[in-house]
C-alpha cells in the first residue's frame, strides 16, 4: 500500500538585509525608487538577490519634475508572505 505525504512547500531564507529592505517596502504602498534603497544602505546585490526569487520586483516610473524616468522597487506577495513568517 503506498502512502501520500504532503510535502509541505520550502521557506525561503533572507538574509536579515534582505529582510529589512522588505520590510521597508512593505510599508511603501507604491513601492520606493532604488535610490532611496541605496540611501537605507541596501547594495544593488542585494535588492538583485529579491529580484531573481521572485521576493520583489523592479518597475519604471516617471519623475513629473523633470519627465525622467526612475526605476522603483516594490515588493510582491511572496516577499510578503515571507515577512509575515
Amino acid at each position: 500500500m503506498a502512502m501520500d505525504h504532503a510535502v509541505p512547500p520550502r521557506k525561503r531564507r533572507v538574509t536579515l538585509e534582505q529582510r529589512r529592505a522588505l520590510q521597508l517596502l512593505a510599508c511603501s504602498p507604491f513601492g520606493a525608487a532604488e535610490a532611496i534603497m541605496l540611501t537605507h544602505g541596501f547594495t544593488r546585490g542585494t535588492l538583485a538577490g529579491l529580484f531573481r526569487a521572485g521576493l520583489a520586483a523592479a518597475q519604471q516610473g516617471t519623475v513629473k519634475a523633470n519627465r525622467r524616468s526612475v526605476g522603483r522597487v516594490r515588493i510582491t506577495e511572496a516577499g510578503r508572505r515571507v515577512i509575515e513568517d
